[in-house]
């Protein structure tokens, strides 16, 4: 997907200006900045159902979003509804969503309420949702919040196969644990505008703001995880 000159206003205020962001499949990128940066409108405008003042989007697929609070797209009374509407709307065979949500989550019961689920559970059934449609870009807006460790790892896991799959992936996000163990590139708003673009250890070890803790540990080295050390003392 590429988009050019993206431009959201709301009133007298820009919250994102002429912003170019290009996507690959197979990548995962993270959108970071200091809330009121332009993360959100960002996201709504590049899906298509945000405002857009301005701005140009090519793209060969559908674009899906998971928006901050997953729940708000779950109205149905049971896990197995939701699942059966997302079939329909996506004119998939029946059992698609089903499927999809087992490969992402276990242990739920088709007749469960969907508010009854964890977070964790929430935002898998969404996602398994988005991904019915098989959307080549999947956008999330701070997906990892109120996460517990263990499903915040099983998301990173999530992410891992999804881009395994060729699916593009944005994640706006301040968790700059999640973003050490799953991007693969970085972009950074400041006031709507683009201020940062690149590999993720060229950018979050350029700044405190955005550095893990194993980055802030052993700065000036580049490492972002425990996992890559032990894997370079291997």
């Amino acid at each position: 997907m590429t988009a050019r000159g993206i431009t959201v206003v709301y009133g007298a205020t820009v919250a994102v200006r002429e912003v170019d962001l290009d996507l690959y499949p197979g990548e995962v990128v993270a959108l970071m900045g200091r809330n009121g940066s332009g993360k959100s409108s960002l996201l709504w405008a590049v899906q298509g159902s945000g405002p857009r003042l301005m701005g140009r989007i090519v793209t060969e697929s559908r674009v899906g979003l998971v928006p901050q609070s997953p729940g708000d797209l779950l109205y149905l009374p049971t896990v197995a509804a939701e699942c059966a509407q997302a079939d329909s709307d996506a004119a998939a065979p029946s059992g698609t969503c089903a499927a999809i949500l087992d490969r992402l989550a276990v242990d739920i019961a088709p007749d469960t309420h969907p508010r009854d689920l964890s977070e964790g559970q929430r935002l898998a059934l969404v996602v398994a949702l988005q991904l019915t449609s098989a959307p080549g870009v999947l956008l999330l807006d701070e997906p990892t919040r109120g996460l517990d460790p263990t499903a915040k790892a099983r998301f990173t896991q999530i992410v891992e196969e999804l881009a395994r799959d060729r699916h593009a992936i944005v994640i706006a996000t301040h968790d700059v644990e999640l973003v050490a163990h799953a991007a693969d590139r970085v972009v950074v708003l400041a006031d709507g505008e683009v201020v940062a673009d690149g590999p993720t250890a060229d950018i979050v070890c350029a700044s405190p703001a955005f550095a893990p803790q194993v980055a802030k540990i052993l700065q000036p080295e580049r490492w972002l995880t425990v996992d890559e050390i032990v894997e370079a003392l291997a």
